[in-house]
């Protein structure tokens, strides 16, 4: 009886648990707002000309210590700089952005830069981001989407 029992329940649990593995591919942007994702800068348009500051922008906030991660994205209009703070400096988040874009704005005179701690901000950013990478969205409707996150960080401000 229990030979004929054994390789069922065999079949069973091979069934059970691959059925289960496929839970670990979830996108980034759902736990975006309580892990570190710590994504790579995103180039809306790339410039010929010029290198790409994204990297250097991303090193730059990388190094304040309030700052436990950073969305950047660099369109047309400029650059915007997504973040999250740690914890312990919640209270501290007007002193942090200004200290943000007072050292952005001295390293890239040239760029307009926008800076914002807000989570919607972020996952904003970290969407954008995900459609670029799978090709879900056109350069001309990503450029579009970063002008109206940029205006939902003015409208929030």
């Amino acid at each position: 009886m229990c030979k004929k029992i054994m390789p069922f329940l065999v079949i069973l649990l091979l069934i059970v648990v691959v059925g289960c593995s496929n839970q670990s591919e979830q996108r980034r942007s759902s736990y975006a707002l309580f892990t570190m994702v710590n994504p790579a800068p995103i180039e809306i348009n790339s410039r010929a000309a010029a290198p790409s500051i994204g990297d250097q922008v991303r090193e730059d906030v990388n190094e304040i210590d309030e700052i436990y991660d950073a969305a950047i994205i660099e369109g047309k209009k400029g650059i915007l700089v997504a973040y999250k703070v740690k914890h312990l400096y919640r209270f501290q988040m007007k002193k942090i952005e200004k200290n943000i874009k007072k050292t952005l704005k001295k390293k890239y005179p040239k760029e307009k830069i926008y800076v914002s701690s807000d989570y919607k901000i972020f996952l904003e950013v970290i969407r954008l981001g995900e459609k670029l990478d799978h090709h879900k969205i056109s350069q001309a409707d990503a450029e579009k989407r970063f002008n109206e996150i940029i205006k939902l960080k003015k409208e929030m401000t």
